[in-house]
């Protein structure tokens, strides 16, 4: 959804923006297209293979910083930027993420079960497998997968793991494919149990609400913020931060205050949810779950946007 994300970003060509998630830089150098000479962008990227990739990007207008969009009132501090014109958050995961088995994030390619956006820090999936509980690993492929056999996998890795080390994408599908004996068609018994590691492992979830929350005080007046997400998680944390942030706090039933003294909502909401079009989704089939949801900050009570 590229020209439909930087359109709903509404680019000024003086603006200073940020790209949440570089990636390999689709969205950033369209980003650059629409920006004059006095722009700026932004970028941040918790992979590094990802901010080698942006060393492509030769534009004195540009920069990127090797951190998780959950930072980025720091990295924005350390670079002398208050407020942007806008940010875009591209959730999920990147095709060179997915097609490196090395990294093992995809149960359709044998590789080291590590999962780690950020391969400098923090435990891989093995680990953590090594050494959860079967409530735990339980937990968190219900919670993060929506897995309805979670409890079946737990036993079941647990039980694996008492004769050997889970290490490779292929033990752990193979561990799940034997647990799970029924799947939606089409659909890989690994899939859920996959997804539900990866986002525990790299806090997902944690790190999208710390970043949007953040996004409230970065955003200058009519600025926008635009989210890609997924998968129904992520979706359900944006859906419900842009709500509550564009409508009024309720007030108690019969409280004498004035509507100027009511707390105003610090969002409004731009358009409707966008889909990936029908050829998009022909182009590229990872395309069809995606759903854009934008926001405009709201200039404060007296405040020229």
């Amino acid at each position: 959804m590229l020209v439909e994300a930087i359109d709903a970003l509404n680019v000024k060509s003086d603006g200073v923006y940020v790209d949440c998630t570089f990636g390999r830089g689709g969205h950033s150098r369209a980003i650059l297209r629409r920006l004059g000479e006095r722009g700026r962008l932004i970028a941040l990227d918790r992979d590094i293979d990802a901010v080698r990739a942006a060393a492509d990007v030769e534009d004195e207008r540009f920069a990127i910083r090797h951190a998780s969009f959950a930072r980025i009132g720091e990295v924005l501090s350390e670079l002398g930027v208050g407020e942007v014109d806008g940010m875009l958050l591209d959730l999920g995961m990147s095709s060179p993420q997915l097609e490196d088995g090395n990294r093992g994030f995809s149960f359709r390619l044998e590789g080291p079960l590590d999962m780690r956006m950020d391969v400098s820090q923090g435990m891989t999936a093995a680990e953590w497998l090594a050494t959860a509980s079967e409530g735990q690993i339980g937990e968190v492929i219900a919670s993060y997968g929506e897995e309805r056999f979670a409890k079946q996998i737990a036993r079941a890795l647990v039980a694996a793991r008492s004769r050997g080390a889970i290490d490779t994408t292929g033990q752990l599908a193979k561990i799940v494919a034997q647990a799970v004996r029924t799947r939606e068609p089409g659909q890989n018994p690994a899939t859920r149990t996959f997804q539900a590691l990866r986002i525990f492992i790299n806090q997902e979830l944690e790190e999208l609400s710390v970043a949007l929350s953040n996004s409230l005080s970065l955003l200058k007046a009519g600025a926008r913020l635009v989210v890609i997400s997924f998968h129904s998680l992520e979706d359900r944390i944006v859906k419900r931060f842009m709500h509550e942030h564009s409508h009024s706090a309720p007030v108690p039933r019969g409280l004498p205050l004035r509507e100027s003294e009511r707390i105003q909502p610090k969002l409004r909401l731009v358009g409707k949810p966008m889909r990936p079009s029908a050829q998009e989704v022909a182009d590229n089939p990872r395309s069809r779950s995606a759903i854009l949801r934008t926001a405009e900050r709201v200039a404060a009570e007296g405040v020229a946007a």
